[in-house]
């Protein structure tokens, strides 16, 4: 039988016409309908991802495809990164409609504890075929629970009748309420303190020092202080970056949405101020994607802020997340912000050293760059001198649970739990007793009443094995139980592990099958927690074992 031999050089190039999938033209045409102008550049495929399920109400493999054409990736690199984040819904089978609209029902503490399981088993049967229902992990509207999501617009203390008459009405949109906009800030004294920074009547140094000198410290959680990140950044080569991080998925947490809800153009302004000061040239602003609201505002905010600048401003970039509480963590949101998968670092370098786009990088949480202006202007031993039991500064709780008034309380720092609720929430709800308390959301551990009296700062929290993190201080009563707190708190962490390292992926499962058990295996618990605890990558998996050994050592009783 006579063999075909075909020459070297053909082969390639049959092979390399062979490789991957060839796009559709009608999706392709789309999709460059879609973009437009936009840049086909790498870091830009989360937002690249975005306008095609926002236009399609879902992301098939055509448009995927399609779409790593022209941003010249392959495609199992788009699809990767699609199916990574939550909100995005990747097609499994080829021509599937999408549903008509989504429902969310948060499914995290608050929610729980307010009622969501209810909307979640009742609400199918009551909205039909056409709407799709599905659990989600905490939205930022802890204050109002239980929350649906119907589209893009939350339902502040759904009830089933309430989701069903914003799902007839299509009501899938939130538009933001009133707040303070650029005019309004600027006729206030806005962007006065930046005009002197670049009009050179301030020094960063001094600036830097008064930060130091108010003990301002990085309120996403990690309590880094701000005065001495800005020095250490700003000793790196040129050029150097900056990425705030208002990511904000910790389940208890929603103060950086109501600053934002409120006053944007203060949060700017102390972004742009930190900027100059450690000699920023690009802003890159990373906001979660359950905040519509937000989005748009801040859209609007900065376009205005462009279009008649108060100086010269460096370029402002607002990047949209895409459900995943692992960006977070600072790196990961950094590996987001240039269109990947948000999967921590390991660290050494630093991203202070090494961070977007391989550049020295000034991450902060959007509170922390909130109080600059305040600070500056009013000086540092206005802010220090704030405080109570041996404390200084003062701290957005966001407060959700179990008390008449919950929502975002601006306290001194070293307040206790019991003189939060007292002073600050209207006491508890009529009928329950104080039983319990989250000092610092989903990972910050669990601590019976009877410790109520612990000042709430950082440092303060961790002899007890728990931390204050962003402040999200949870309320439970005698009608609750920490077991099924730490049981749903580890089912949200189990979800949310990104899966990058054994310890957390498997862990967090596996430690979610303990708790399931009729009786804890507490043993088996305590080691695999000291495992996470030990080896893993980030805080997710470090911090997940915290609430299941603060049950075993406040409240025995319940495991009994």
């Amino acid at each position: 039988m006579n063999q075909v031999v075909i020459p070297i050089k053909d082969e390639r190039k049959r092979r390399s016409k062979l490789k991957g999938r060839t796009p559709d033209p009608k999706a392709l045409a789309e999709v460059r309908s879609l973009l437009g102008d936009a840049p086909r550049r790498r870091d830009l495929l989360i937002e690249h991802l975005h306008r095609i399920q926002d236009r399609y109400a879902q992301l098939s493999a055509a448009h995927l495809v399609a779409l790593a054409q022209e941003l010249k990736m392959a495609a199992a690199e788009v699809y990767e990164v699609a199916t990574f984040y939550h909100h995005f819904d990747v097609s499994k089978e080829e021509g599937a409609a999408p549903a008509a609209i989504t429902v969310r029902v948060c499914e995290s503490l608050a929610c729980a504890m307010a009622g969501s399981g209810d909307l979640l088993e009742k609400l199918p049967a009551i909205l039909g075929r056409e709407v799709r229902v599905i659990a989600a992990p905490c939205v930022g509207r802890c204050e109002t629970a239980p929350v649906a999501v119907v589209g893009q617009n939350p339902l502040a203390h759904a009830t089933l009748e309430g989701v069903r008459k914003l799902v007839a009405a299509k009501a899938v949109k939130h538009r933001p309420g009133k707040y303070l906009d650029y005019r309004a800030y600027r006729k206030q004294g806005g962007y006065a303190l930046l005009r002197e920074c670049l009009a050179g009547r301030r020094d960063h140094r001094k600036l830097t020092q008064a930060m130091e000198d108010s003990g301002l410290r990085g309120l996403g959680g990690a309590g880094f202080p701000a005065g001495r990140k800005w020095k250490i950044v700003r000793a790196e080569p040129e050029p150097r970056l900056m990425a705030v991080n208002i990511d904000e998925g910790e389940p208890g947490t929603f103060k950086d949405r109501y600053y934002l809800e409120r006053d944007p153009h203060r949060f700017l302004e102390g972004t742009l101020i930190a900027a100059w000061t450690a000699g920023i040239a690009e802003v890159y602003i990373y906001l979660r994607d359950e905040y519509a609201a937000c989005r748009a505002i801040l859209e609007k905010e900065i376009a205005a802020l462009k279009a008649d600048p108060p100086c010269a401003l460096p370029p402002i970039h607002l990047r949209r997340g895409a459900g995943a509480y692992i960006c977070g963590e600072e790196s990961a949101m950094i590996e987001s912000i240039e269109g990947k998968r948000g999967m921590p670092r390991l660290r050494p370098p630093y991203v202070a050293q090494v961070g977007l786009f391989g550049r020295p990088t000034l991450e902060h949480n959007m509170e922390t760059l909130y109080w600059v202006r305040e600070i500056l202007e009013k000086g540092a031993a206005w802010f220090s001198g704030h405080g109570r039991h041996d404390r200084k500064g003062l701290r957005s709780f966001s407060v959700s649970g179990r008390v008449k008034k919950p929502g975002v309380h601006l306290a001194p720092a070293g307040i206790t739990v019991k003189e939060l609720i007292a002073e600050y929430c209207g006491g508890m709800l009529d009928g329950h007793t104080f039983y319990a308390y989250l000092p610092g959301g989903a990972s910050g551990g669990i601590l019976p009443a009877s410790m109520g009296d612990i000042p709430l700062d950082f440092d303060t929290l961790q002899p007890y094995g728990c931390f204050i993190g962003s402040a999200a201080v949870m309320i439970l009563s005698d009608r609750d139980r920490a077991v099924d707190a730490a049981r749903n708190l580890m089912h949200f962490f189990s979800e949310e592990s990104c899966g990058q390292c054994t310890p957390c992926r498997v862990g967090t499962a596996k430690a979610l099958k303990l708790l399931d058990a009729p009786k804890w295996n507490q043993a088996l618990l305590s080691e695999l927690s000291q495992v996470m605890i030990d080896a893993s990558i980030c805080g997710l998996g470090q911090a997940a074992p915290n609430p299941v050994l603060s049950v075993m050592k406040y409240f025995p009783h319940e495991l009994a």
